[in-house]
């Protein structure tokens, strides 16, 4: 093995040719907007990425390969297998081909917030869609009202030689043909664009006559296991060194105290990232270091009540585990504030309300998008001081809605399968969840234990959709169309009309019909627009397909909307649903 610097435009030049491809056991494409905005920032500021993987190919490729995403039909034959480093790869690859279908990615500059006085670019993704033929929100592409907001598109930064044009009809757009400021807009993004130019994405290359077992073996170990220490084997020895004290005993103090942590996440990188926010940093790898450790060892019964207070919290409003947790940057801001709460409201009134007002922002806003950690700490300084008396809720970022507004029916439409890590899907199922999300055999409301026995199910069956309905399955998978369920169904089941495959796995289960109603409106499901169908007696196939469609969207809409009031009652730190849930009227309405 040898290790090889390569510049973004070589890198570019062999997706772009198919000299590199992907391994085909190699993972799809799984990268959110917050780890592409990361990525790019890091670009852009000259920062490292890590390095790749690749395996060289000789005459015969060891393994069947395929194009990356986005990457266009090849032009020549495959070189080079990449092991590692497909995320980051496709990453800038689309963004800075402007090839990302529900996001476009900006860059802007802003003060540093480490180093006064300095100008740091930084990446902003607007969310895209399409309604009626034309693809909202319509600002992103107008040069004008782009230039105006102080954004410029990442996709002028391209390493490619034939952007110059379109650079400089932009900048004359954008300035309103105002020649010196073109041109000097035009300077701006050639700077940021040199130095995508000259980024260094590091390889380590396994030769060609590498045996296929060793070449998974070393690919299996690269994305699995790392020999360097972690932050909490340093700080372990730095904390006994200093108090005499074992961490990892502590640690397991708190396990046996607060069991319901590893439902969440470690209870190492709890004690780190709840200590650090305490002493007003930013939880972060370079501040678990600056820890005074012997402070945390005075303070360890009040670090074990707030992670109890706050797990007890995420329980009481629906949130049951790792799974289900839009975010885990709310974790340790609440398990931190939890000593800045007077005790009287603790147990609820405005302290409850306060915090809930941050939790439901923090899993249905775009706040934790990215700059995860330097957000946390801003947030968790502005609800201190309103609880402290000494600041309003303006003093708290999250709760800026221009900045940080909350979800329109379209944005609902667009979110993700909740099951993968997008903190805007698992937010709407939350919500979800919140309403009750009683079970369709047992009736059981969702609980920490009860939620653990259930699948995510499609509400369209995805074999419907993708046969009868001829749609790609990504379409499928998106927060509204998913319900957690227990039963296990098969495929005769799975083709089933909506309603009709409900009631059938209803029927399997034992369960009375008239009963479904009921339960999926504790799951916040319009049954009226789910209860379409005749699909069947509809002969033509294309004619069928668009019907089909047109339901799901339909009904997508419908839940879309059915979501709204909730949202805001707990963006608004409500206690919603409260004393009662619009089951009844909603089942009424439906018929």
């Amino acid at each position: 093995m040898r290790a090889e610097n390569r510049l973004l435009p070589d890198w570019f030049n062999r997706v772009r040719s198919g000299q590199i491809r992907l391994p085909r056991f190699q993972r799809y494409e799984v990268w959110g907007p917050g780890e592409v905005t990361s990525l790019l920032e890091s670009v852009l500021r000259g920062l490292p990425a890590g390095a790749t993987l690749i395996l060289e190919v000789g005459d015969d490729e060891k393994f069947a390969s395929r194009q990356m995403n986005g990457a266009p039909a090849p032009s020549e034959r495959c070189n080079e297998h990449l092991l590692d480093g497909q995320q980051r790869l496709t990453a800038l690859w689309k963004s800075l081909y402007a090839l990302y279908d529900d996001r476009t990615y900006f860059v802007y500059y802003k003060n540093d917030e480490e180093h006064e006085g300095r100008q740091t670019p930084y990446i902003y993704g607007q969310a895209r869609w399409w309604r009626d033929g034309v693809r909202h929100p319509v600002w992103c592409d107008d040069p004008r009202e782009v230039h105006q907001r102080g954004y410029m598109p990442v996709s002028l930064l391209a390493p490619d030689s034939s952007i110059f044009r379109e650079i400089r009809k932009w900048c004359d757009v954008a300035t309103e043909a105002d020649l010196a400021a073109s041109r000097d807009l035009e300077d701006v993004i050639l700077s940021l664009r040199d130095n995508v130019m000259q980024y260094n994405l590091p390889y380590l290359s396994l030769p060609a006559a590498t045996p296929p077992d060793v070449a998974l073996d070393v690919f299996i170990k690269l994305n699995t296991t790392s020999v360097k220490l972690s932050s909490f084997d340093i700080v372990v020895a730095k904390f006994e060194d200093q108090t005499g004290q074992s961490l990892r005993q502590l640690a397991s103090q708190l396990t046996n105290e607060v069991p319901q942590i590893e439902r969440y996440l470690e209870p190492e990188e709890m004690i780190l990232s709840v200590a650090t926010m305490r002493e007003d940093y930013a939880p972060t790898q370079a501040n678990y270091q600056r820890l005074d450790l012997k402070r945390l060892s005075r303070q360890w019964p009040d670090l074990i009540a707030g992670v109890n207070w706050t797990l007890k919290l995420l329980e009481d409003e629906g949130i049951f585990d790792a799974a289900r947790l839009p975010t885990i940057a709310v974790m340790p801001v609440l398990a931190a504030l939890y000593a800045e709460i007077p005790a009287p409201l603790k147990p609820d009134s405005e302290g409850r309300e306060l915090v809930r007002k941050y939790l439901w922002r923090a899993f249905l806003t775009r706040r934790y998008e990215n700059s995860v950690a330097s957000r946390s700490l801003q947030d968790l300084r502005g609800l201190r001081r309103v609880l402290s008396g000494h600041g309003d809720e303006s003093a708290v970022p999250i709760f800026d809605e221009d900045q940080f507004p909350l979800p329109t029916v379209e944005e609902l439409m667009l979110a993700g399968w909740p099951k993968r890590r997008d903190t805007f899907a698992r937010g709407i199922l939350a919500v979800a969840l919140k309403a009750g999300g009683h079970d369709l055999v047992d009736n059981e409301r969702a609980t920490a234990n009860h939620v653990r026995l259930r699948d995510y199910h499609h509400l369209f069956p995805f074999a419907l959709l993708t046969g009868d309905g001829q749609m790609p399955g990504s379409e499928t998978y998106c927060a509204l169309n998913c319900a957690l369920l227990t039963w296990e169904t098969n495929r005769i089941l799975s083709a089933k009309e909506p309603l009709f495959y409900f009631r059938d796995g209803a029927k399997r289960s034992k369960v009375n019909p008239h009963a479904i109603r009921d339960r999926l409106v504790t799951h916040l499901i319009p049954v009226e627009e789910l209860s379409v169908g005749g699909y069947s007696q509809i002969k033509d196939k294309d004619d069928r397909a668009e019907k089909i469609r047109v339901d799901y969207q339909n009904f997508l809409r419908a839940r879309a909307n059915l979501l709204l009031d909730p949202i805001h009652a707990l963006c608004e730190g409500k206690n919603w649903p409260g004393d009662r849930l619009p089951a009844k009227e909603e089942v009424a309405a439906a018929g």
